[in-house]
């Protein structure tokens, strides 16, 4: 898999573990909703924890969780399922401030959108990232300084510099 932030392909430090693997006493890992409570009372407080949901997951699932989650990583099965976009928004508003990253089929027009629901990564298989090079991700990533949307990446909205104009 590829890993994308800031339109750049990146490294992952993060570590996805099976079901079956044993959890490691260090290192970044992340595990499947179902073994995210055993996770959560066998790791030590301190462990960096993410966890991979599916894009149907309801936000109040993870709510007890978020202070000790460090990444979210949200599965998108097509690009044209935009559940996970939602998904992203619901758990910014809750309080989330770790990075969310989404997982999939996703493609580089995408980007801005998700950047804006929250997004800090996409993560796509090797496949993909060879038909949609780092350039077009980049691309993708600087096309747009700002939206109507407000977002949770730094950009600003369109409509709050409009306010900002008619104030000054």
């Amino acid at each position: 898999m590829a890993l994308i932030s800031d339109g750049r392909f990146v490294e992952d430090p993060w570590r996805r573990l099976a079901d079956e693997e044993a959890l490691p006493k260090t290192g970044k890992v992340i595990v499947s909703l179902p073994r995210l409570q055993h996770a959560l009372e066998v790791l030590a407080p301190e462990s960096a924890l993410g966890v991979i949901v599916p894009n149907t997951t309801e936000p109040s699932a993870l709510i007890e969780a978020l202070p000790r989650l460090q990444l979210i990583s949200i599965s998108f099965p097509a690009f044209s399922d935009g559940r996970g976009f939602s998904l992203a928004r619901l758990l910014r508003r809750a309080g989330f401030k770790g990075e969310l990253r989404a997982s999939g089929r996703l493609v580089a027009d995408q980007y801005s959108h998700a950047v804006g629901c929250g997004f800090d990564a996409i993560e796509i298989p090797d496949d993909l990232a060879e038909r949609q090079d780092e350039e077009q991700w980049r691309a993708a990533f600087n096309a747009y300084a700002m939206s109507y949307q407000r977002g949770y990446a730094g950009r600003g909205s369109i409509l709050e510099a409009r306010r900002r104009a008619v104030r000054s």
